[in-house]
């Protein structure tokens, strides 16, 4: 059965899912009316990576105008009148957006087609086949997603109580103020301290409440953060560094994108709740022990949304893992959560560096490398793109070269083509109108770096090995900046 006929059977937040993925870039008209065009078309097979390909897009995107044209001038009659009027456009439309960045057409039909398998796999139960997205089922999906229906009704619920606190706050602001203007005000002094105490105690209590339900919100989160980052996360960083051995791909981001960025979505939501709680509490200061807390949970909020940033900053395509000097190489950089955090708002840069195997060690310890390389990289640097249509945020190094490299010396019988060492990306860029500056880094996969092609096979040994035998270690390095302090993250041994 065609992929459309399927899509079109999805319900409920499905379909919503499906539906929300078309719009002004790609209107669900020319979906529905050329669908059998569409899926026929070779899309996987142009690599987005390689410019050269280029023409294949401008053909496909050619050809998909020719066929919109087509039909427009076929529509006959009264009802027809208005499809022709519309079809017409969406040729126009098509090509103005297009044509002078066609691989985005690619990138967004891509993303199209794949989320809709997605969709309808998941509402067949069906596992998703072709080396699959991650080791999950579609058991551990539904759990995922139940937890975040989970969050979704605590954080309404906290919200509803901060409207219900603010607004018995401002009573207790103002009643006071009316009654001062009666002429009676001595005679009832006595039963106003009475009033005033015991609202202020039940103002308190809501406080407390409030804070206690945010604290189990942020729990929650935080639990739900490990699941995706600290397991999804990591399987698809390993099925990455398997599939340097010649194992199945390591899949699409797609869907850990998705479930990131609903955790940064949950993450935010319940950051300005928590701002929001203080900014009563200065308004109306009343001793108790809601102070602390709430100290408390503005630390675990920063503190969850830092590991989120920092571990989501990621590798997509690895460069080669046996690099020669002087030839070009391409590879990907991505933020998960950096549509919804809005960091393209200001497009950050992201700079490679190639470091050796202590150095990185240095680093992951959090020890000072005083920004030292093993190396020259050229045009190592490279501006974040936001894709409109996916919503992803990348940077894609596309002609990179290793000038020159610098061993380190060498003890016994140890080869060049023994000596590993990693390329260091890092960006920094700033959340929330300036309120968080992150500076982050993550590392490559092992590299060795060769001169000529005689050093190859042994250089590929020593990769296959490590990528098959090697421990975990963690490949996510940040830092925060909250006003004049500094935060270091440092991510958990589980990161490949």
């Amino acid at each position: 059965m065609a992929l459309w006929i399927q899509a079109q059977q999805l319900q409920g937040d499905a379909l919503h899912q499906m539906q929300a993925l078309y719009g002004q870039h790609f209107p669900i008209e020319v979906r529905h009316y050329f669908a059998q065009w569409i899926e026929s078309q070779p899309w996987d097979a142009i690599d987005l990576e390689k410019q050269q390909e280029e023409f294949k897009a401008k053909r496909l995107l050619d050809s998909l105008i020719q066929e919109l044209q087509r039909k427009a001038e076929h529509q006959m009659g009264e009802d027809g009148f208005l499809l022709k009027i519309k079809l017409s456009h969406y040729a126009s439309q098509l090509k103005s957006t297009y044509d002078p960045c066609p691989m985005e057409l690619v990138r967004c039909i891509k993303h199209i087609l794949y989320t809709e398998q997605r969709l309808v796999q998941e509402a067949s139960n069906v596992s998703t086949s072709g080396g699959g997205l991650m080791d999950g089922t579609p058991q551990k999906y539904q759990q995922i997603n139940q937890v975040f229906e989970e969050l979704r009704v605590m954080t309404q619920d906290t919200e509803n109580d901060l409207r219900k606190l603010q607004h018995s706050q401002e009573y207790f602001i103002i009643h006071p103020a009316c009654c001062c203007r009666e002429a009676s005000l001595q005679s009832r002094k006595a039963t106003l301290e009475a009033w005033l105490t015991r609202e202020a105690n039940t103002l308190q209590e809501y406080r407390q409440d409030l804070a206690e339900k945010q604290q189990r919100t942020l729990a929650l989160l935080r639990k739900q953060q490990t699941v995706i980052v600290d397991d999804e996360l990591i399987q698809w960083k390993r099925r990455q560094q398997l599939a340097g051995n010649g194992g199945p791909s390591e899949g699409s981001l797609d869907i850990l994108q998705s479930w990131c960025e609903k955790l940064a979505d949950m993450i935010w939501q319940n950051r300005q709740q928590i701002r929001r709680v203080e900014h009563l509490t200065q308004q109306l200061p009343i001793p108790g022990p809601t102070e602390e807390l709430l100290k408390d949970l503005n630390a675990t909020v920063t503190d969850i949304i830092s590991a989120l940033v920092t571990s989501t900053f990621i590798i997509e395509k690895q460069p080669p893992q046996v690099l020669k000097t002087q030839t070009k190489f391409a590879t990907t950089v991505r933020l998960l959560v950096g549509g919804k955090l809005n960091v393209h708002m200001n497009p950050p840069q992201v700079k490679a560096t190639i470091i050796n195997e202590q150095q990185a060690k240095a680093l992951l310890k959090n020890e000072s490398t005083r920004n030292d390389s093993s190396g020259e990289i050229l045009n190592n640097n490279c501006v974040m793109e936001y894709h409109q249509a996916t919503g992803t945020l990348s940077a894609h190094f596309r002609n990179m070269s290793l000038k020159r490299i610098k061993r380190s010396d060498r003890r016994g019988a140890e080869s060049v083509t023994e000596e590993k060492f990693t390329v260091l990306f890092e960006s920094q860029f700033s959340v929330g109108g300036n309120e968080l500056v992150f500076h982050v880094k993550t590392l490559s996969l092992p590299v060795v770096v060769i001169v000529h092609g005689s050093q190859d096979n042994n250089a590929t040994a020593t990769v296959l090995w490590d990528n098959a035998f090697s421990e975990p270690v963690s490949t996510d390095i940040g830092l925060l900046h909250i006003g004049q302090g500094i935060w270091t993250i440092v991510m958990s041994p589980k990161h490949v």
